[in-house]
Parts: C-alpha cells; sequence; structure tokens
C-alpha cells in the first residue's frame, strides 16, 4: 500500500500565503527576546583561533622556559621530600607543589583571560547585550520526527556540510603545501639538538594553524553574512500575518469602524438635540448646511451648534423648517464655515463681517433686535 504523505508539512510558508513582507520591529523585539537573533559562532571560533595562534607564536618562548623552569624546580626537590617523608617535609612538599601549580597558572592565566574576552565580545557585538533563557527551555516540538526531517534536509543543514567540506579541504591543502616547502628540513631533523627539533616543529605547527584559522576566519565571514541573510528571510511575514499583527496591536479596523460610526451617530443625535436653538442655518444650498446661534451670553461670537453635507444637511434643513429656523443660501460662506469651524466653536474673525450681514437680515426680517453685551 502506498505510503501518503502531507508535503504541506515541508511547506517553508505557514498559513495566510507566502512570505513576502519584511519582519515588523514587533516581531523582530519578540524573536530576540525567545533568543533568536542572527549569529554566527564560526566567527567567533575563527577569531578566537587566529587570535590565540599570534599570541602563541609571540609568547610559546615566555611559556616553554616558564614551564621547563618550573618543572626543574619541583623535579629537583623530589628526592629531597622523597627520602625523609616526614610530615614536616610533606607539609613543605605540597606547599611548592602548590607554588609549582601558582607558576603554572599564571603562565596559562593570559590564554584564559584572553578566550573569555574573544567569545564574550564576539556574541556581544553580534546580537548586543540581551540575556534570554528561552533557548534553555525544553522544546517538545523538537522531537517530533517530521521537525527532524526537516532539519536534515534544510538549507542550514547543507550549508554546514559545505563548511565542513570545505574547512577539512583547507586543512589538507595547509598541510600538504607547508609540508612540501619543509620536506627537506623535516628529513634533517635527525641531525640537529632536541631542542633546535622541538623549536622547528612548534614553529612548523604554529604556521599550518596560523594559515588554517585565518582562512576559517573567511568562512566564519561568509557564515555571519549568510546568517544575516537567512536571519532575515525567516523572519519575513505573510501578508495575513502583517494583518494579523496590526489587529493585536492597533485593534480591529471594523471594530474601530464600527466605535467610530457609533461615535458620529451620538455626535449627530446630539447636534440634532441642539439644532432648535439655532438663530439662522446658512445652505450651499445642496450639499452644505451650517446652523449659527449667537448669544453673548454664551460666547463673544457666533458659534456652529450644527453642520452637515448632503443628507445630513438635507435633515438639518428640514429640522429648521420644523422650527422656524430661517434659511439663508449663501455658497462661499456656507463652504468656508463647514470646513473651518466644528461644532461648538467660534466663528473665525475672517468670517466675522459675512456672518454679521446674515444676522442682520434674519433680525430684520423677523423684526427682531441683536443681542447686545
Amino acid at each position: 500500500m502506498p505510503l501518503k504523505l502531507n508535503l504541506q508539512l515541508f511547506a517553508k510558508d505557514g498559513p495566510g500565503g507566502e512570505k513576502t513582507e519584511p519582519a515588523s520591529q514587533k516581531k523582530l523585539d519578540d524573536a530576540r527576546k525567545k533568543g533568536q537573533v542572527a549569529k554566527s559562532k564560526e566567527i567567533v571560533n575563527a577569531a578566537y583561533l587566529v587570535i590565540i595562534f599570534v599570541f602563541l607564536k609571540i609568547y610559546v618562548g615566555t611559556v616553554g622556559e616558564g614551564l621547563v623552569e618550573s618543572f626543574k624546580k619541583f623535579y629537583n626537590l623530589i628526592p629531597k621530600y622523597a627520602k625523609d617523608a616526614d610530615d614536616a617535609n610533606l607539609g613543605v612538599g605540597l606547599s611548592v607543589l602548590g607554588e609549582m601549580f601558582i607558576d603554572i597558572g599564571l603562565l596559562i592565566a593570559p590564554f584564559l583571560i584572553i578566550s573569555f574576552i574573544i567569545y564574550f565580545f564576539g556574541d556581544l557585538v553580534q546580537v548586543k547585550w540581551k540575556i534570554s533563557g528561552e533557548a534553555l527551555k525544553p522544546k517538545f516540538s523538537n522531537l517530533n520526527p517530521v521537525n527532524g526531517f526537516k532539519r536534515m534536509f534544510s538549507t542550514q543543514s547543507l550549508i554546514n556540510l559545505l563548511k565542513s567540506v570545505a574547512i577539512v579541504g583547507i586543512c589538507i591543502y595547509i598541510v600538504y603545501t607547508e609540508l612540501v616547502d619543509k620536506i627537506y628540513a623535516l628529513y634533517n631533523l635527525y641531525d640537529v639538538s632536541l631542542q633546535q627539533g622541538i623549536a622547528f616543529v612548534g614553529d612548523t605547527v604554529l604556521s599550518i594553524a596560523l594559515k588554517i584559522s585565518i582562512f576559517y576566519l573567511f568562512i566564519g565571514v561568509a557564515d555571519y553574512i549568510f546568517q544575516i541573510r537567512k536571519f532575515k528571510n525567516d523572519m519575513m511575514m505573510t501578508k495575513q500575518e502583517v494583518k494579523d499583527e496590526y489587529k493585536q496591536s492597533e485593534g480591529d479596523p471594523t471594530v474601530k469602524s464600527q466605535i467610530r460610526r457609533k461615535m458620529r451617530e451620538v455626535s449627530q443625535r446630539r447636534m440634532m438635540q441642539k439644532l432648535p436653538e439655532a438663530d439662522v442655518v446658512i445652505t450651499n444650498p445642496t450639499h452644505f448646511a451650517v446652523a449659527i446661534k449667537y448669544d453673548l451670553s454664551i460666547a463673544k461670537a457666533p458659534v456652529v451648534v450644527a453642520k452637515g453635507e448632503d443628507f445630513l444637511a438635507q435633515k438639518i434643513k428640514e429640522v429648521a423648517r420644523e422650527h422656524n429656523i430661517e434659511i439663508v443660501e449663501n455658497k462661499p460662506l456656507a463652504r468656508a464655515l463647514y470646513h473651518s469651524v466644528d461644532i461648538d466653536e467660534e466663528i473665525p474673525q475672517e468670517l466675522y463681517q459675512a456672518v454679521a450681514e446674515v444676522l442682520a437680515y434674519v433680525y430684520n426680517s423677523k423684526n427682531k433686535a441683536a443681542p447686545r453685551a
């Protein structure tokens, strides 16, 4: 019976379509909190090897001499304390042994300090200062065989394989060329002293190691560039993910639209309740309608108590007729009031003259006196 396999399990893109949108700042921040950052171990390891081998090439003579002196010092004291192995001599012997370990510790301390500095600042430069325990938490998804297959045949696995092959190939090539260049010197090792032979072998090994480290550093830089690009691609989002994130951070647009509509309805009801108090309605005549009230006990200038366009403008005029409010047609003034003055705001000074003329006409037509201070 043929085995049916759901290829969607191996799909790169999640629900919502293809990942075409750059990662949002929120997604990058969330990934950083989880310890997901663009980071290359290879470049740190390569930098460590280059620096440590350069330092070793400079410092190896001092280290060698110090180790030999410590060994001689301890070795020459062995017969003395072994011959008279009483409690006093045993205590002195242990003290000398402790001094020897201290001397050796001081010799190798620079290497330990350099190692700490390189790895600490190597990670700090790449990912900045951010402590996260998410990476230490157990993930049961790692036990999923499907995820295991995906990791085995992923781009990262292929890159790791190519890196390993490149490193092995480079190591073989460098060792081969270095030994070929020094093949005659190697043949003559039997004709030199032990100290000279050790110095020659040590210098050859350090030279090979330093060259390999430098080539490894180039691989590390390439790997770091690849990790940055890979992280950027992995963090990309589908259009649906962008919409979902926007809804979470800014609120559902549908809900916000409903809230705005409700607020407009409430504002319109309040506006229509104030409309009967107006002195005049200035119209476009079909598109705009603005209701003006002039009451010195409320404001020093006329106030817009209602305004609307199209359907709402027609509604304002209907209410105005019901309450015997004068309707005056003045196209430029109606348009200017509608666009420049909000409800419950005083009219601007530049419109005083035009509005005063309209109010004077209304008061005269109704034989009504204008408000006085």
